[in-house]
Parts: C-alpha cells; sequence; structure tokens
C-alpha cells in the first residue's frame, strides 16, 4: 500500500457533508469514512453539515474536503461559492460539474469526442419517447440512479415519466443497452481496475447501491487483460471528453461481443463502506486514508494551476 505523502498533516480541512438533495444520507456515510481518513493523514479535520448557500466556513480552512454527492454538491452550485470565496476545493471545477451532473450535456460531449454511448434523445412534458422498447428513461440531473427507470412495455410508461418530470422538465431517454455493469475509477490521469457489479435482483438502483449484500463486486472485473485495458481507455476517454481533471467514476456496460455503452460520470462518487472507487483503489495499492490523501493532491495541484 502507499505511504502517506504528508501533504494534509497539520493542514486544517473543512469536510463538507450532507446537502439538501436526495442523496444526503449517502453523503453523511460517506462523510464518516472521509474524516476518519482524513485524521489518519494527520488534518485538524472540521465537519460542516451543509444543508443550503448559506453555509460557513471555519477561519483559515487552507482546503474543503467536498463530499456531498448529487445535487449542490455535485452540479457546480457549491463549486462557484467556494471559487467566489478564493477556498480550495477538492474535485472538479465549477464547469465540469455542471457538465457531469447533466446526463444530457454529458451525453452530447460523448457524441462530439467519438466515445461510446447508447442512441438517446430528450422530451418534455406532453411529449412520448421517440424509439422503439426497450428503452430507459432518467431524470438528467440526480445521481444514484433517482429517477431512472426500464421501459419494457408500454403500460409501464407513464408511471415512470411522471417520476422523471418530478426533477425536471427535460428528461434523457437512452436506447436500453443489455451487458455487464462495470465502473472505472480515474485519479488524474490513471485509471484504476475495472469493477464489476453484479446486482443480486434488478439493475444496479439506488437499494442496490447501498444495501448490504445487494449486490457482488468483482474487483478487478474478470475480463481478460486486453478488454480490461480497453474499458480503462474506454473511460478515461469519457472522462476526457467532459475535460475533466481530478478524479471520476465512469460507469460502463459492456455487451457479449465486445461493444461498449458509456452511461455517466460521477465527479464526487460514493466513498461509503460499500462505494466502489475505494475498492478499485485498494486492487491498485491505495488504501481508504491514501485515497481521500490522492485526491486532496490532485485537487490542491489543480488550484495552484
Amino acid at each position: 500500500m502507499k505511504m502517506y505523502s504528508g501533504i494534509l498533516k497539520g493542514k486544517k480541512v473543512t469536510l463538507l457533508k450532507g446537502g439538501p438533495g436526495k442523496e444526503r444520507d449517502v453523503s453523511l456515510r460517506s462523510a464518516t469514512a472521509v474524516a476518519k481518513a482524513l485524521h489518519i493523514c494527520g488534518a485538524e479535520v472540521h465537519e460542516i453539515d451543509v444543508t443550503g448557500p448559506e453555509f460557513h466556513l471555519p477561519e483559515g480552512t487552507e482546503l474543503a474536503f467536498n463530499i456531498i454527492h448529487g445535487t449542490f454538491g455535485e452540479d457546480g452550485q457549491i463549486q462557484e461559492i467556494l471559487s467566489h470565496r478564493g477556498i480550495a476545493y477538492t474535485g472538479e471545477g465549477i464547469n465540469g460539474s455542471r457538465t457531469a451532473f447533466d446526463k444530457i450535456r454529458t451525453k452530447e460531449c460523448f457524441d462530439r469526442a467519438g466515445v461510446p454511448t447508447s442512441t438517446w434523445h430528450s422530451i418534455r412534458a406532453g411529449e412520448s419517447p421517440r424509439m422503439e422498447l426497450p428503452y430507459v428513461v432518467k431524470a438528467p440531473q440526480q445521481g444514484s440512479s433517482v429517477g431512472v427507470h426500464i421501459v419494457r412495455n408500454p403500460e409501464s410508461l407513464a408511471s415512470a415519466l411522471e417520476d422523471c418530470f418530478k426533477y425536471g422538465d427535460e428528461i434523457l431517454v437512452e436506447a436500453f443497452f443489455p451487458g455487464r455493469e462495470l465502473t472505472v475509477g480515474i485519479l488524474g490521469k490513471v485509471a484504476l481496475p475495472v469493477v464489476e457489479i453484479v446486482p443480486k435482483d434488478g439493475f444496479y438502483d439506488y437499494d442496490n447501491k447501498y444495501t448490504s449484500g445487494a449486490s457482488e463486486y468483482f474487483v478487478p472485473a474478470p475480463l481478460s487483460p486486453e478488454l480490461a485495458l480497453r474499458v480503462q481507455q474506454t473511460a478515461l476517454a469519457a472522462h476526457h471528453a467532459l475535460d475533466l481533471e481530478v478524479y471520476s467514476r465512469v460507469d460502463i456496460l459492456l455487451a457479449p461481443d465486445g461493444s461498449m455503452s458509456v452511461l455517466e460520470i460521477n465527479t464526487i462518487p460514493g466513498m461509503t463502506e460499500l462505494s466502489l472507487l475505494p475498492k478499485a483503489a485498494a486492487v491498485a495499492g491505495l488504501d481508504y486514508s491514501s485515497l481521500c490523501e490522492e485526491i486532496a493532491g490532485l485537487s490542491l495541484a489543480k488550484k495552484h494551476r
């Protein structure tokens, strides 16, 4: 395992957790583990439960470690606030966060860069999907599979659309792509080992992500070295298509014929005890605390540029 570099020793780090969005509980669970890791790295840690834009940082904060998943924490809002305050923070900047959080804008970037992804279009209230069943409808600015429905028959469409439109006035319609569920963590310019996710029931939705024992994880994924490398290269291409620089987790479907569809990119992936980025980092030789230190180091280097 990698030894700590000491970049956080004595540094005043404020851990931003919670948030006002649907993923608040997941963020609080992630924060428990991150706080422990930051203490191990020697940081002076202060935790702030953020519920909206009017949050206050302790005086002398040298780094805001953002672990707020989803709305407000991952969509560019808190990044803009911290940038205006002149506070260094972990993760991507304003534009990268906004783009990655919006699944429609992400799809547009993938198409321009030639990143493989399923056929898609967007619809607004009153419109119907314009592709053959089965397809997937998604609320484009939610995380943790909130507002995601696989529509296999006409009877299930109305309830799926009703749920998706709770979260906004435009939704993503994506051709269903059957395949193995893979994810690849990216640290800077390095792709971590591929993880395969095998839910015991259904697809990798919110419950299967955060319920212990609901899914199996294989790290590294049982792929040939050549195929694993191709998956990692595809993940890096997706990361770069959005001009991301710090870290992310790229979700990919792999078909039996070797074709791929990149689903989305998470710029503040989960850091709970069940989360996938720490699992992949451990296989690559980074224990949990070293992973947090690496995220901090990459983020500070970006700030200094």
